[in-house]
């Protein structure tokens, strides 16, 4: 039995725009940026639960993905695999998957300090 929810979305652009979205992102939600060590993420705001975060990529193509996170990383992923997804990277404790139209998400451990509340259950004896 696992747990899983949908918990951020992210901005994906190329160094170049970087500075740019995180400005651009942060006004439109009235966030204010909260950067990682090296600034590769800024946390820019929220959709309601959601985190909004944008990401520097090294791809020159931008692009919006969805973070799915788990109480267990590999069950997630079976389970979406399952439901059309594929496999495309693995990523120190998280895969970077595509869903069946091909448009890209990660599975991710928990990354909100209220998970799992909200979260689905799947798999294992629901009494």
């Amino acid at each position: 039995m696992h747990r899983s929810r949908l918990t951020a979305i992210a901005v994906d652009v190329p160094p170049e725009h970087h500075e740019r979205e995180v400005a651009f992102w942060s006004g439109a939600l009235g966030g204010r940026p909260e950067r990682d060590e090296d600034g590769t993420y800024v946390t820019v705001g929220r959709a309601g639960r959601l985190e909004v975060f944008v990401q520097r990529i090294g791809e020159a193509r931008s692009r919006i993905h969805l973070d799915v996170e788990t109480d267990d990383v590999e069950a997630e992923v079976a389970r979406l695999e399952a439901l059309g997804a594929e496999r495309v990277e693995r990523v120190r404790s998280w895969w970077v998957m595509r869903d069946p139209a091909g448009l890209l998400f990660c599975v991710v451990p928990p990354q909100s300090n209220d998970f799992p509340a909200g979260a689905a259950t799947w798999g294992g004896d629901p009494a």
